[in-house]
């Protein structure tokens, strides 16, 4: 099956998802399960405990101990339509690698690699083999983003001049793990973690990057990655982007703060769907997505201001136009290109942060 081929047979797409832990059991499994047309078929653990968690809520579930068991079935009439993989960071290439050479589609959970090379490698293999490659960026149907895009494609700001955004948390004891660990390999800290939401958000509202600062510390004693990061980006638009990504607010500011020509935006607080899934709520019901407040965000210029309705929220969207790209030939919703060019972004941050000096594009 391939990305521009359709499938055109009635029988949901069948899905392998590897790895269990937070992506993979908060996120891709329920909004799998949650999308028409596609079936959580088979789970990669060897974890007893995390298969027990997998089997409590997806009674129908197969497990399998090794993505190699999922490449051996390609091609047989048990070979899966999709492999999702959900697994540690430094796993994403190789595993995404495996399945395409073995002719699976393949979803990857952000990011998709630790370099923007990888990151085309794989695009490369993927169209090479005519298959899908998508990378999970879920954060592009969060309902503040999806409130501020419609704000600037219907002109409410004029033209926007400054972009800020904020993806801030208070954990003054680090939690450990690889995603706080400081070696290469792991691709752990914040600005691969939460920095791949930011800069892939202000990627697509306002165009490539030309130039990139940064200034990236490790503040909490313990901790061995980042955890207090400032990027600034200069887009060949013309707008400028402040992003920061912080384990160490001890006060939070907005989520967003955008300044145009016409009128500002500023946007307080986080799109409930990932609380909502950890609580184990899952999408259907007519309010997911909806926030508790239906407007958290401001629009207006000096003393003219107005609150502004918030766009739901909408994470299931992701993997509807995935089943769509499978069956109707349709583009991915995040392509491995558009991945690659935040990869360039967060790649030359950590480099300006290192050397102290701002990097060209």
């Amino acid at each position: 099956m391939t990305a521009t081929t359709p499938r055109t047979a009635a029988a949901p797409l069948r899905v392998g998802l590897v790895g269990y832990g937070l992506a993979g059991s908060v996120f891709h499994a329920p909004l799998i399960a949650a999308t028409e047309g596609l079936v959580l078929d088979t789970v990669v653990t060897s974890s007893p405990e995390r298969r027990e968690q997998a089997r409590a809520e997806f009674p129908d579930v197969s497990f399998a101990g090794s993505a190699e068991e999922l490449w051996a079935r390609a091609g047989g009439p048990d070979a899966l339509d999709l492999v999702v993989i959900a697994s540690p960071n430094k796993t994403h290439v190789p595993l995404a690698t495996a399945a395409l050479k073995a002719g699976l589609p393949v979803v990857v959970d952000k990011p998709v690699a630790g370099a923007a090379a990888e990151a085309r490698a794989l695009a490369a293999l993927a169209e090479e083999r005519g298959l899908l490659l998508s990378v999970f960026q879920n954060r592009r149907w969060d309902d503040d983003f999806l409130t501020l895009r419609a704000l600037v494609e219907g002109g409410e700001l004029g033209d926007v001049l400054r972009f800020e955004s904020r993806f801030e948390r208070w954990r003054p004891e680090p939690k450990g793990g690889w995603r706080e660990s400081g070696a290469p390999e792991e691709i752990g800290g914040l600005l691969y973690d939460l920095g791949s939401h930011v800069v892939d958000q202000a990627l697509v509202l306002f165009g490539p990057a030309v130039r990139v600062y940064a200034e990236s510390d490790v503040r909490r004693p313990g901790a061995e990655a980042d955890d207090d990061t400032f990027i600034a980006v200069t887009h060949a638009s013309g707008v400028r982007s402040h992003l920061w990504v912080s384990a160490t607010a001890a006060r939070l500011g907005p989520r967003f703060r955008v300044l145009g020509s016409r009128a500002g935006f500023v946007a307080y607080g986080l799109d409930p769907q990932e609380a909502a899934l950890r609580a184990g709520e899952r999408p259907g019901s007519g309010s997911w997505g909806v926030a508790a407040e239906s407007a958290r965000g401001t629009l207006g210029a000096g003393d003219d201001v107005r609150p502004v309705p918030t766009v739901p929220g909408d994470y299931p969207a992701y993997y509807a136009a995935v089943a769509a790209a499978l069956r109707d030939g349709t583009p991915p919703p995040v392509t491995a290109a558009e991945a690659a060019h935040a990869l360039d972004v967060l790649e030359a941050a950590r480099r300006s942060a290192r050397e102290g000096t701002a990097v060209a594009l």
